[in-house]
């Protein structure tokens, strides 16, 4: 197996408005005062890169896909990658991991969870309204599956964690596991 030099996958997974963007752009935040650091933002990835896609499974599944992917190129080049997109499905996230660790590339899943009482409340567009009232099709953890990490390295509540204790929680675990960064922990 080929060692990375320095990469790192992180990779963030929860439903839209669990706070996933914010959180990446935390922890780059305090990473890319020491590290090369780059965010992939599913939503940004969407936008440019998987314009052409939909909202069927396996769409859903080329996006992540796709991301895992450009997270792999990077982390070969020393890059610390936050990857943060709902990617909804276990068996393609559980792909990404494998395919990144037969690499030689650290990958740390991070579920950001919050209720969807929660999510309904920051939903500045009315998405879950919508799609609770059957107006919006194939919507993520309402009319199309989430599934939830079993095991992931690190869990964090955005409904009652602050962004801080979250980002914490983050770079604990990546220090917990000896992944070569150097970050002064705070809060």
């Amino acid at each position: 197996m080929r060692r990375a030099s320095g990469g790192i996958i992180v990779w963030l997974t929860g439903l839209s408005g669990a706070g996933k963007s914010t959180l990446a752009a935390a922890v780059r935040d305090v990473l890319a005062q020491d590290h090369a650091v780059e965010v992939l933002d599913g939503d940004e990835i969407r936008a440019h890169l998987s314009r052409e896609l939909g909202f069927s499974r396996q769409d859903r599944e080329t996006n992540v896909r796709r991301i895992g992917f450009i997270a792999r190129l990077l982390a070969r080049h020393g890059v610390i990658v936050i990857a943060a997109a709902i990617s909804p499905y276990a068996s393609t996230r559980d792909e990404v991991r494998a395919i990144a660790r037969a690499e030689g590339t650290e990958f740390v899943e991070v579920f950001v969870s919050a209720a969807l009482s929660t999510l309904i409340d920051r939903d500045v567009k009315g998405l879950y309204r919508r799609a609770l009232a059957g107006q919006v099709k194939h919507f993520t953890g309402i009319s199309d599956p989430y599934e939830p990490p079993l095991g992931p390295e690190v869990t964090v509540c955005t409904d009652h964690e602050s962004i801080q204790e979250s980002t914490a929680k983050i770079l604990k675990a990546l220090a917990d596991r000896r992944v070569a960064i150097s970050v002064e922990l705070t809060g």
